[in-house]
């Protein structure tokens, strides 16, 4: 209630009435100008405009009553036409007046007119009938000063102000677009006379030319100003130009008079504003909605473009040839993961919140829920972004799987070429050998020879057998796993595999025609034969040792590699066996020297049973005994691999179980914050914003794991017994905290938005949670809550301790045990608006809305139908150029644009039906 209405002396009385409240205060403003008394003598310019004024004001009035006054002071003596003049500005009847003559006649009527206005709630000061009826000018003027006060300038309200500060706001407002013109007061405000133009040319514009008129020139200006209200208007010219500008201040109480004449005389225009205020304050909510619609519509559409762009690439299986290849999509993946993809992450919780703000802000401005285009729900974008994350978990589990796959590959490839490699520098001249006809010109000893030698080749022959059959195993398992260059692979294993069968055949041929001739040769030179049998095998058994000791190994593992150390110590540990077996053979290669020797007997040269010499025993020994140190140092450098990559599994996992720990922590606090928040709104948001920066601060312990987690990749490590967590669960985890937050943020921010929309109380607010909070303790209904909304709270909370919602059945209850009569179609049109979903149960923040909006005065589409009805003049439609008049150049060409044309039967061309348009406002999500 405006200051100048409150009742003087009352403070805290509600139960006195608005006209009670309203009389005390013009009184206690009356009390306050009514300075007559402490003035002994008036301004003479002042005293010469009051005259003025006050007396064409009188007349303005009088002369509806046939009649009119000369001099102020002079024609009320009587009391006669000072009685007339109340009763027309009243509409009501004074007593009758007498008719005498005399003094006492004339003080009588005089009285009766003071008691009349006193009756009006009027303190009159130091004025009584005598000082009237003896002419003394300053009370006549007084107390006409006081009638105007009260008939004239008491009732004018603007915006919740009365009375003087009211006009003086209504002048303000009504000239503001004017330039040149700054109303402040009363007084100097008005002497350049552009100020009474403005008003005329705001509501009148076909009687000024504004534009001409020169802030130099206020005699002119002024004499225009009259001119015009006095033939256009009927507001009598009630001063002079030349004494207002003659005077340094104009009196304040006849320029007050004078304007508030103007002030009545646009009055209807007055209506006509208020309704144009309504109207635009509906039209900016729905213009500031649909603006955020679009701006949800725009973003939804960009993300989900976004997410339908990246879902094919991270689907994509298209394989690479090489490890090198494919780590290069696995940097494209983490490129993606920490650069592209983060700010989408916010996107999506910008745009959740951005859609339970408009929804928050169409339910207080009692609009419509706003449904999103099909296909860009949030449920449609959190299902597509569930998607994306499918997706995102599959491609890099199949990067890594590729990895591997490709890493045996060329370990596979590597392998199969060096014995390939070994085995083709092998069976060089095999087939030449096997073909010779050499014994068909020997001798028996020779030919048995040959036989040995042969049978020591089939010997050798079976002991490469298994190295064919690993080549044939490895080219398998090459073209199992799909190895890109399967094609040599196959046609190098073809073409060993083929060129045994011809030395099996050629072997068996030979054989046959060496068994043959030696049924006619007996002389075998067994020594010999001893020693080519016992040096294949030793010789077969050093190439198998010199390839273990060059195999090529891969581990991942600690185990693994100690696995290999393991078996090359095993290895070790036979090498003096076989040392001695060496010896023995050599001994044998000494025996025959010896024999020869001893008996006479010159060799021919090599041994004819073996192509294997105890030279190269020796060398290919001493060549192996070389390799097993290299071998050492191999196995040790790779132990050393696999110990630094325990130490970064270990730096990892000690930082993944902090972060994990940290995010579960803070998603566990959060959660007791968002139940147990105290203070005003403004604090609780202020604290969770505060607690959402600490939560960033954290942000390079995140880059810190993401940094051991690139390394971990970088160094092909899979696996990690020291924790439980992988990066992917502490990404999702991180990300599920950040959003929580900024919800819990925006849910205090939809509070404060409907706490200021709704005109509930910070007071209110608190103990609405102190209910929920202290319930058990609560034994009566507040002070500041009825009985009904206390008991709903009450009941609401025993619910919601233990779900966090109230089902639809005891919801009913609840509304019946408060004295609601309930039939089934109005309970359905409160769970329409209770739970929207059609869940079944209603929350708390649905609970504060439904009861806000039941006890709040909102604008509804019959009061917005009645503003128009105004701006129009009654008519049942409104035409563009009323709407350019009336409402500001936005809102009145968004209602022009929207507006359908008038059809019924007093349509003019151009009218526009504003009832369906009023109606659509609240009826439908788009116009």
């Amino acid at each position: 209630r405006p200051a100048c209405l409150q009742p003087v002396g009352a403070a805290g009385s509600s139960q006195q009435p608005l006209s009670a409240h309203r009389e005390s205060g013009v009184q206690t403003y009356m009390e306050q100008e009514n300075d007559w008394d402490r003035d002994l003598l008036l301004d003479p310019a002042w005293e010469k405009q009051q005259r003025k004024t006050f007396t064409a004001w009188c007349n303005s009035h009088l002369r509806k009553a046939g009649t009119q006054i000369e001099n102020i002071e002079e024609d009320f003596r009587d009391g006669l036409k000072l009685m007339l003049l109340l009763e027309v500005i009243s509409g009501e009847r004074l007593p009758k007046p007498e008719r005498g003559k005399m003094r006492v006649h004339k003080i009588n009527n005089v009285n009766k007119a003071l008691d009349f206005i006193a009756s009006k709630g009027v303190k009159l000061v130091s004025i009584g009938a005598e000082e009237i009826v003896d002419g003394n000018a300053k009370m006549t003027l007084g107390m006409i000063w006081t009638i105007i006060l009260r008939f004239a300038i008491q009732d004018i309200s603007v915006e919740e102000t009365s009375a003087k500060e009211g006009l003086l706001l209504w002048c303000q407002r009504k000239t503001a677009p004017y330039k040149n013109v700054n109303v402040q007061n009363f007084h100097i405000s008005w002497k350049d006379g552009l100020a009474f133009n403005a008003l005329i040319h705001r509501h009148r514009p076909d009687l000024i030319d504004y534009d001409s008129l020169r802030k130099d020139d206020p005699v002119t200006n002024l004499n225009n100003a009259f001119e015009v209200a006095e033939k256009h208007l009927d507001i009598p010219k009630m001063l002079d130009a030349e004494d207002i500008v003659n005077t340094a201040r104009p009196d304040e109480k006849a320029i007050m008079t004078y304007v508030s004449s103007f002030y009545h005389a646009f009055s209807g225009a007055q209506k006509a504003e208020t309704a144009a205020n309504r109207i635009c304050k509906v039209l900016a909510v729905n213009q500031e909605n649909e603006q955020m619609m679009e701006d949800y519509e725009k973003l939804a559409s960009e993300l989900l473009e976004w997410i339908r762009r990246t879902i094919p690439w991270l689907e994509n299986r298209t394989q690479e040839k090489t490890v090198q290849d494919m780590q290069a999509k696995q940097e494209d993946f983490r490129d993606y993961r920490c650069v592209h993809k983060p700010p989408k992450v916010q996107e999506k919780c910008q745009l959740e919140i951005s859609f339970n703000t408009l929804q928050t802000k169409l339910r207080l401005s009692n609009r419509p829920a706003f449904m999103p285009s099909e296909g860009r729900m949030v449920s449609d974008i959190n299902g597509a972004w569930h998607t994306l994350e499918g997706a995102e978990k599959g491609y890099e589990e199949w990067i890594l799987s590729e990895i591997r796959r490709l890493e045996r590959l060329e370990h596979l490839a590597e392998k199969f070429h060096q014995k390939a490699a070994i085995h083709e520098s092998w069976t060089d001249g095999k087939e030449a050998m096997l073909t010779q006809k050499d014994y068909e010109t020997s001798t028996l000893s020779e030919v048995k020879a040959l036989l040995r030698k042969h049978e020591a080749f089939e010997s050798d022959l079976a002991a490469h057998q298994d190295r064919v059959e690993q080549i044939a195993a490895i080219a398998q398992e090459l073209n199992e796993l799909d190895y890109y260059d399967s094609a040599s692979v196959n046609a190098r294993c073809q073409k060993i595999c083929d060129q045994w069968d011809v030395l099996g055949a050629l072997t068996q041929s030979r054989k046959e025609s060496l068994e043959r001739t030696e049924k006619q040769l007996e002389s075998i030179d067994e020594l010999y034969l001893e020693y080519a049998k016992r040096a294949a095998p030793f010789n077969n058994w050093m190439e198998g040792a010199m390839e273990d000791l060059q195999d090529m190994f891969i581990v991942h593992n600690i185990e693994e590699i100690q696995g290999l150390i393991t078996a090359h110590e095993q290895f070790k540990s036979t090498l003096a066996e076989a040392n001695k077996e060496r010896e023995a053979i050599q001994a044998i290669q000494a025996e025959v020297q010896k024999i020869a020797q001893s008996n006479g007997i010159k060799l021919s040269g090599a041994n004819p049973y073996t192509t294997i010499t105890p030279e190269s025993i020796d060398n290919k020994w001493e060549k192996a005994m070389d390799m097993v140190p290299l071998r050492d140092n191999a196995l040790q450098d790779e132990l050393n691999k696999q110990n630094s990559n325990d130490t970064l599994r270990a730096k990892f996992a000690t930082q993944a179980n902090t972060v994990g720990a940290y995010i579960q922590a803070k998603m566990e606090e959060i959660g007791r914050i968002s139940i147990e928040m105290n203070g005003t709104l403004e604090d609780q948001l202020t604290n969770l914003r505060e607690y959402q920066k600490t939560i960033m601060s954290y942000m390079p312990e995140i880059n810190t794991l993401e940094g051991y987690h690139q390394l971990i990749q970088e160094a092909l490590i899979f696996d990690n017994q020291y924790t439980s967590y992988t990066m992917e669960h502490l990404r999702v985890g991180w990300e599920q905290l950040l959003t929580t937050i900024a919800r819990t943020i925006n849910e205090v921010e939809n509070q404060i938005l409907t706490r200021d929309a709704k005109g509930i109380s910070q007071e209110q607010l608190q103990e609405y949670r102190a209910s929920f909070n202290h319930f058990d303790k609560v034994r009566g209904p507040s002070s500041a809550l009825t009985a009904c909304l206390l008991h709903w709270l009450c009941t609401f909370y025993t619910d919601y301790k233990r779900s966090g919602q109230m089902v639809s059945d005891d919801f009913r209850a609840l509304l019946i045990s408060t004295g609601n009569s309930l039939g089934d179609s109005e309970f359905s049109r409160i769970m329409g608006i209770v739970d929207p979903n059609g869940s079944g149960a209603v929350t708390f923040q649905a609970f504060i809305d439904f009861m806000s909006r039941e006890t709040t005065d909102t604008d509804t589409a019959d009061q917005v139908i009645a503003s128009f009805k105004i701006l129009a003049a009654d008519k049942n439609f409104i035409t563009a150029d009323e709407l350019r008049r009336e409402l500001p150049p936005d809102q009145a060409e968004y209602c022009i644009a929207r507006m359908a044309p008038y059809t019924g039967p007093d349509a003019i061309p151009g009218a526009l039906d504003y009832m369906s348009f009023s109606t659509a406002l609240y009826g439908e999500s788009d116009l």
